[in-house]
């Protein structure tokens, strides 16, 4: 009887239940296994129903086995998506963040630049930020909104589902703005973005400047930006001088005018070249001209190798400064004058086929070096050239006092400086100039506002004489040019093909240069270096002309002086004057001051020796009293080559010709030599 009862009790039955049931497998563990074998199980029709009945009936349950699924090697991003199909929710959890997401945006102000650029302005703790909507600072703004909002993250798939509808709303459904960095312009006023925390610019125009909170333009920040100071009221011009090493008032007055253009919102900007020996204070000087305009963390850089680096360098900030060039190879001198007066890149969007990015910017740059870096007439006729002397130790200050004293007055310097453009805005409509160069907007707004601490003309002087010395410089260091010159040294007129023209300079420079990799390899070749430098020629009185001639309309190269010159009556004719001399020319017998011993020109050689010269070289001293050459171009006198020796001899350095000058440009030294030795 016991036992019977005992068998009918609850608790024997649920234990005989227990007993012969069977053994039940969780179907979702098995599919985790599953997945560690095939990354596609929990995709099947079957799987995908049983995960998404558990997503709906036990969230907690699904998060974990999601999170499972992930070890085992399921993309659960694509298994999200999956499940949205399946359970007809637009996008399941992420959707519903992108939807709380531009909701949230809607606080933002959207808009779109004329690239094409989508953009927010932000109201941030009472000031106004604008932000690009793919930028790390618009990102953070809708980030931190979220977590106010909800308490959590949201994932990176939805913050960037949200971030593609407001990039359409800002391109369809906004207005275009122009966006500016660090300068902009608006109905005759400029606005300079101080760069501060509250986003305050100044606004300058013809009355005067003031401090605004809220400027009517958009500036853009980029990385490495740092503020200006607040401009102050009674600064003087003349106290920036102290801390820029310029040896005269001229080069003073360019620097200045230099800086002001750079305060416009547009261009052309001329380059500022900065050259000169160790010790000269090239990158003190750049650095400081920086803090002036805009400053910045890395205010010093290198020369990028590729021209998108430099483009998107000129694109991420207002002023470019380039430290210790030592040389400008020939696809970066194009694209800095591109840079200079207004010109874009584009390059293929990276893992597309046909889109472009394109990068359009106009900057003002400076670039410093210990030799002259510029050298191709196209860029030196975008640029103004000063070349710092070294500072002896006397002079010299630590450089920690030098930055100190600089910020003590950089409010007020660039106070003064904001002076100077009220000047230029007051004035520019109204100004003319005597000539008009290649950067003639430039020229103009620099002798605008120069009324605003020099006299009428002063800007005009130094900028003609900084041309002059450049065309110089830059005919010194070209080789084609150079030749040219002694070509039509004692001619009127000279024509021919490039390959008869190529001929005739390779027998005037000699063996030597004519191999050497700076010399053309060939009559196209030439053909293009003699267009490149022509302005320059005419400058010097020599006009190119290209043509095509007679019935094979054979191409021609014409070179004309610009002043003829008639022969005398023993068949000579007078040699052509070179550029005029910025140093006074010595009396006669008087030695050269920076030449000694053997060096010294003997004031009564009866020479003309054609050189390509800067000016103050001695060539261009010794034209007044220079004696003439025959007209096969041969001196009276008896022949000498570049090391003095007697051209019937070898010349143990150009084997030149004895038809022909050697083109050395210490002649004179080589003409007292050859004298002495007879």
């Amino acid at each position: 009887m016991s036992c019977a009862s005992s068998d009918n009790t609850p608790q024997a039955h649920v234990a005989s239940l227990i007993g012969n049931a069977e053994t039940w497998v969780d179907p979702l563990d098995d599919l985790v296994r599953q997945t560690g074998l095939d990354a596609g199980a929990p995709f099947t029709p079957e799987a995908l129903d049983q995960l998404a009945q558990l997503q709906q009936r036990d969230v907690a349950t699904f998060e974990k086995t999601r999170a499972r699924l992930k070890d085992a090697g399921c993309r659960v991003g694509a298994l999200d998506r999956a499940l949205a199909a399946v359970t007809g929710d637009c996008g399941g959890v992420g959707a519903k963040q992108a939807d709380i997401l531009i909701d949230l945006a809607r606080a933002a102000d959207l808009f779109h630049a004329p690239d094409g650029t989508a953009l927010g302005d932000l109201d941030v703790t009472g000031h106004r930020e604008t932000w690009p909507l793919r930028s790390k600072g618009f990102r953070r703004w809708l980030a931190r909104r979220f977590f106010e909002a909800t308490g959590g993250a949201p994932n990176a798939e939805a913050l960037q589902s949200a971030l593609n509808v407001l990039d359409a709303k800002a391109h369809f459904d906004a207005p275009e703005r122009p966006v500016y960095v660090r300068i902009g312009g608006l109905e005759g006023r400029l606005y300079l973005d101080l760069g501060d925390e509250q986003w305050r610019a100044v606004e300058i125009d013809a009355a005067g400047w003031r401090l605004v909170d809220r400027p009517p333009v958009r500036f853009r920040r980029a990385a490495g930006m740092l503020p200006l100071p607040i401009p102050q009221q009674g600064g003087s011009i003349d106290a920036l001088r102290s801390f820029l090493n310029v040896r005269t008032d001229e080069d003073f007055v360019l620097v200045v005018s230099w800086i002001l253009a750079c305060l416009r919102d547009r261009g052309p900007y001329p380059l500022l070249v900065l050259s000169g020996e160790q010790g000269s204070a090239k990158s003190t000087f750049s650095a400081m001209v920086r803090a002036l305009i805009d400053p910045n963390t890395a205010p010093l850089r290198a020369l990028p190798r590729e021209d998108r680096d430099l483009f998107i360098a000129a694109t991420n900030g207002h002023l470019l400064t380039f430290d210790n060039v030592s040389g400008l190879p020939a696809w970066m001198s194009d694209t800095l004058c591109r840079l200079a007066t207004g010109g874009g890149f584009a390059v293929r969007q990276l893992y597309t086929d046909q889109d472009e990015v394109l990068f359009d910017a106009t900057r003002p740059i400076v670039l410093n070096g210990i030799e002259d870096i510029v050298t191709r007439p196209d860029l030196a006729d975008r640029a103004i050239f000063l070349t710092l002397q070294p500072i002896p130790e006397e002079r010299r200050k630590p450089e920690a006092e030098l930055w100190a004293a600089f910020e003590a007055c950089r409010s007020q310097l660039l106070g003064v400086l904001l002076d100077g453009i009220v000047e230029g805005l007051r004035r520019v409509s109204t100004t003319t100039l005597p000539g008009y160069p290649r950067m003639a907007d430039f020229a103009r707004w620099a002798v605008a506002c120069e009324r605003a601490w020099w006299s009428p003309g002063t800007f005009w002087a130094a900028y003609a004489g900084n041309r002059e010395a450049a065309v110089e410089s830059v005919l010194d260091a070209d080789s084609v040019a150079g030749a040219v010159r002694v070509l039509m040294t004692g001619r009127d007129e000279w024509s021919g093909t490039a390959s008869d023209l190529l001929e005739a300079l390779q027998v005037i420079v000699g063996e030597r240069v004519a191999r050497s990799r700076t010399w053309p390899d060939g009559a196209k070749a030439l053909s293009g270096r003699v267009r490149r430098s022509s302005t320059f020629l005419r400058k010097v009185g020599i006009d190119t002309a290209f043509s095509r001639e007679g019935r094979s309309r054979t191409r021609t190269i014409r070179f004309t002086t610009a002043l003829s010159v008639q022969p005398d009556a023993d068949g000579t004719v007078a040699s052509a004057s070179s550029a005029p001399s910025a140093e006074p020319i010595p009396a006669a017998g008087a030695a050269d001051p920076a030449v000694s011993g053997p060096e010294v020109a003997s004031a009564s050689a009866s020479v003309e020796v054609p050189s390509v010269s800067r000016p103050g070289d001695r060539a261009d001293r010794a034209d007044a009293a220079a004696p003439r050459q025959s007209a096969r171009g041969v001196s009276d006198v008896d022949d000498v080559c570049c090391d003095g020796t007697p051209l019937k001899l070898s010349c143990k350095l150009c084997r030149n010709s004895p038809t022909y000058w050697c083109n050395n440009r210490d002649l004179e030294a080589a003409v007292s030599q050859s004298e002495a030795m007879q």
